[in-house]
């Protein structure tokens, strides 16, 4: 792990796996994670001989916990800020949840600097909430609540985001480290982030995209779900759609077999337009 400075000085940790790999990746994780949630890709990126980099989002992770920038212009000028610094072109990206709404907006605000192919996975896109351009997101009277529950009780609030992030029962040492997981994130960090997933929409930034894209989704994702999946498949002229059966929010571990063979061979596959 070693520190890079965004534009405000903020120090943004990064994790840089195999750097002399044939392809290289870069993999944002979501709400309200670390690098940690891509442990069980990395074994099947790393066997590929992809180069993958993780970082952690400020507020999150081993990152700085600023006071202020918890929006997604400032996650994608991180982004920007540690892709530059680390001279990346011709990488893929790869944004999980909130993760995908910054890479998203990374890709309008920096012209999709680099970027090869993007990869949007269980996507909080076009936006967290229900709006004109999402009917199916979350309601503002929900969200408000988990908010103020994270202000009075952040565990108990990621206890109930656990306990709908996968569509399969998990074991309970599972829950566990997923609970430690979401327990790591910085109040400061967690509860703004979602006051922006509540609040920002990253549906005219679609427009922006013009690499192959794939969208990776589980059915049964009651955090983002599959329809919003369908939403960006209609708006990203060059994407292709993943639908993952029985597999939730956390598609990535409840099918990951499934979903690693699949990244994997879509990253591989040629440019042609789908």
């Amino acid at each position: 792990m070693f520190f890079i400075n965004s534009d405000d000085n903020a120090k943004i940790a990064v994790y840089d796996l195999n750097p002399n790999g044939e392809k290289t990746i870069v993999l944002v994780h979501g709400w309200p994670l670390s690098h940690k949630m891509f442990e069980y890709q990395l074994p099947a990126l790393l066997n590929a001989n992809y180069r993958v980099i993780t970082i952690d989002l400020r507020g999150f992770g081993n990152s700085d916990v600023t006071y202020i920038g918890y929006n997604y212009n400032q996650f994608a000028t991180d982004l920007y800020y540690v892709i530059y610094t680390l001279g990346l072109w011709n990488f893929d990206l790869l944004g999980f949840s909130m993760g995908g709404a910054i890479v998203t907006r990374y890709m309008k605000m920096y012209e999709g600097y680099g970027v090869k192919k993007l990869c949007l996975l269980d996507a909080a896109v076009p936006s967290y909430l229900q709006s004109y351009s999402n009917p199916y997101g979350q309601s503002l009277e929900s969200t408000n609540n988990l908010i103020k529950l994270g202000l009075t009780d952040r565990p108990m609030l990621n206890e109930y985001f656990g306990s709908i992030f996968f569509y399969n029962n998990q074991s309970k040492s599972f829950k566990d480290w997923f609970q430690n997981l979401n327990n790591s994130a910085s109040g400061l960090g967690e509860i703004n982030s979602l006051i922006a997933l509540r609040d920002e929409n990253v549906f005219h930034d679609l427009k922006y995209i013009h690499v192959p894209t794939g969208i990776f989704h589980g059915k049964e994702d009651k955090i983002c779900p599959f329809e919003m999946a369908e939403i960006v498949n209609k708006n990203i002229s060059n994407s292709r759609l993943y639908p993952f059966e029985k597999a939730g929010h956390g598609a990535f571990y409840e099918v990951k077999d499934t979903v690693n063979k699949t990244l994997i061979q879509f990253l591989n596959s040629g440019s042609k337009t789908f």
